[in-house]
Protein backbone atom coordinates (compact mmCIF):
# COMPACT_ATOMS: atom_id res chain seq x y z
CA UNK A 1 0.00 0.00 0.00
CA UNK A 2 1.47 3.17 -0.99
CA UNK A 3 -0.07 6.66 0.60
CA UNK A 4 0.84 9.93 1.65
CA UNK A 5 -0.20 8.86 5.28
CA UNK A 6 1.29 6.91 8.13
CA UNK A 7 -1.08 3.66 9.04
CA UNK A 8 -3.40 4.34 12.20
CA UNK A 9 -1.01 1.67 14.15
CA UNK A 10 2.29 3.52 13.10
CA UNK A 11 0.33 6.58 14.27
CA UNK A 12 -0.98 4.98 17.53
CA UNK A 13 3.08 3.64 18.28
CA UNK A 14 4.16 7.71 17.43
CA UNK A 15 1.70 9.61 19.20
CA UNK A 16 4.38 10.27 22.27
CA UNK A 17 1.98 8.87 24.34
CA UNK A 18 2.81 5.94 27.01
CA UNK A 19 6.42 5.65 25.99
CA UNK A 20 7.34 3.57 28.91
CA UNK A 21 5.49 1.07 27.15
CA UNK A 22 7.10 1.29 23.93
CA UNK A 23 10.85 1.84 25.62
CA UNK A 24 11.62 -1.88 23.58
CA UNK A 25 10.86 0.05 19.80
CA UNK A 26 13.56 1.20 17.47
CA UNK A 27 13.50 2.61 14.21
CA UNK A 28 16.08 3.32 11.29
CA UNK A 29 16.47 6.64 9.83
CA UNK A 30 18.01 6.32 6.34
CA UNK A 31 19.82 9.86 5.41
CA UNK A 32 21.89 10.37 2.20
CA UNK A 33 25.72 11.32 3.03
CA UNK A 34 27.58 13.95 1.11
CA UNK A 35 29.27 11.22 -0.42
CA UNK A 36 26.86 9.98 -1.61
CA UNK A 37 26.09 6.49 0.04
CA UNK A 38 22.90 5.52 2.31
CA UNK A 39 23.24 6.50 5.98
CA UNK A 40 21.56 4.73 8.44
CA UNK A 41 20.50 6.02 12.32
CA UNK A 42 19.11 4.27 15.02
CA UNK A 43 15.74 6.28 16.45
CA UNK A 44 13.62 5.74 19.27
CA UNK A 45 9.76 6.52 20.15
CA UNK A 46 11.54 9.26 22.61
CA UNK A 47 12.88 11.09 19.67
CA UNK A 48 10.10 11.16 16.80
CA UNK A 49 6.46 12.00 17.77
CA UNK A 50 3.50 11.93 15.13
CA UNK A 51 1.22 15.10 15.30
CA UNK A 52 -0.89 13.33 12.61
CA UNK A 53 -1.00 10.96 10.16
CA UNK A 54 0.72 13.38 7.58
CA UNK A 55 3.55 14.46 10.04
CA UNK A 56 6.04 14.40 12.30
CA UNK A 57 8.41 15.82 14.51
CA UNK A 58 11.49 14.45 14.91
CA UNK A 59 14.29 15.74 17.37
CA UNK A 60 17.95 14.70 16.46
CA UNK A 61 21.25 15.16 18.24
CA UNK A 62 23.43 17.54 17.23
CA UNK A 63 26.62 17.52 15.53
CA UNK A 64 25.67 14.00 13.89
CA UNK A 65 25.83 12.78 10.07
CA UNK A 66 22.28 12.11 10.56
CA UNK A 67 21.65 15.23 11.41
CA UNK A 68 23.76 17.15 9.03
CA UNK A 69 22.39 15.13 6.31
CA UNK A 70 18.86 15.70 6.95
CA UNK A 71 19.91 19.76 7.31
CA UNK A 72 21.34 19.58 3.28
CA UNK A 73 19.08 17.33 1.91
CA UNK A 74 15.43 17.84 3.91
CA UNK A 75 15.28 14.35 3.32
CA UNK A 76 15.09 11.28 4.91
CA UNK A 77 13.25 7.58 5.11
CA UNK A 78 11.76 6.41 8.25
CA UNK A 79 11.91 2.32 8.30
CA UNK A 80 10.34 0.42 10.98
CA UNK A 81 8.84 -3.25 11.81
CA UNK A 82 5.29 -3.24 13.76
CA UNK A 83 2.91 -5.30 13.84
CA UNK A 84 3.41 -7.82 11.40
CA UNK A 85 4.61 -4.71 8.72
CA UNK A 86 7.43 -3.62 7.18
CA UNK A 87 7.10 0.10 7.09
CA UNK A 88 8.69 2.71 4.43
CA UNK A 89 8.21 6.36 5.10
CA UNK A 90 9.19 8.59 2.60
CA UNK A 91 10.33 12.24 4.55
CA UNK A 92 10.79 15.63 3.45
CA UNK A 93 11.80 17.75 6.52
CA UNK A 94 12.14 21.60 7.99
CA UNK A 95 14.44 22.95 10.58
CA UNK A 96 12.02 24.17 13.47
CA UNK A 97 13.41 26.56 15.78
CA UNK A 98 15.94 26.28 18.51
CA UNK A 99 14.11 26.15 22.07
CA UNK A 100 16.85 27.44 24.76
CA UNK A 101 15.48 26.44 27.48
CA UNK A 102 15.30 23.08 26.16
CA UNK A 103 16.67 20.09 28.85
CA UNK A 104 18.04 18.20 26.25
CA UNK A 105 19.72 20.03 23.06
CA UNK A 106 18.36 18.65 20.35
CA UNK A 107 17.63 20.02 16.49
CA UNK A 108 13.94 20.08 15.86
CA UNK A 109 12.30 19.32 12.45
CA UNK A 110 9.13 19.13 11.29
CA UNK A 111 8.60 16.23 8.53
CA UNK A 112 5.81 15.86 6.28
CA UNK A 113 4.98 12.53 4.78
CA UNK A 114 5.95 12.26 1.28
CA UNK A 115 5.08 8.65 1.11
CA UNK A 116 4.06 5.85 3.34
CA UNK A 117 4.38 2.50 2.17
CA UNK A 118 3.84 -0.78 3.86
CA UNK A 119 5.38 -4.01 3.26
CA UNK A 120 4.59 -7.89 4.03
CA UNK A 121 5.37 -11.02 2.64
CA UNK A 122 3.14 -13.97 1.41
CA UNK A 123 5.25 -16.68 2.26
CA UNK A 124 6.65 -15.24 5.79
CA UNK A 125 5.52 -13.29 8.80
CA UNK A 126 7.30 -10.55 10.41
CA UNK A 127 8.03 -11.45 14.08
CA UNK A 128 9.72 -8.87 14.97
CA UNK A 129 11.21 -5.59 14.13
CA UNK A 130 14.18 -3.73 16.18
CA UNK A 131 14.39 -4.39 19.42
CA UNK A 132 16.31 -2.58 22.29
CA UNK A 133 16.43 -3.12 26.25
CA UNK A 134 17.11 0.85 27.89
CA UNK A 135 20.02 0.31 30.57
CA UNK A 136 18.43 2.89 33.10
CA UNK A 137 14.57 2.96 32.01
CA UNK A 138 13.58 5.66 34.30
CA UNK A 139 15.96 8.14 33.14
CA UNK A 140 15.62 7.06 29.54
CA UNK A 141 11.67 7.64 29.29
CA UNK A 142 11.59 10.75 31.21
CA UNK A 143 14.30 12.30 28.88
CA UNK A 144 12.08 11.04 26.12
CA UNK A 145 8.78 12.78 27.52
CA UNK A 146 10.88 15.87 28.05
CA UNK A 147 12.00 15.56 24.40
CA UNK A 148 8.65 14.56 23.28
CA UNK A 149 6.72 17.78 24.96
CA UNK A 150 9.58 19.75 23.18
CA UNK A 151 8.99 18.48 19.66
CA UNK A 152 5.70 19.75 20.66
CA UNK A 153 6.07 23.03 20.95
Amino acid sequence: MNCMEMSVEVFDLLNGKKLVDKQHEAMMLLTVSEEGWPHTAMISVGEIVAISRKELRIGLWPDTSTTANVIRTHKATLVLFWKGKAQYIRLSLERLKELPNAHYKRKRFHAKIIEAREDMAKYAEITSGIKIDLKNPKEVVERWNETVEDLLQ
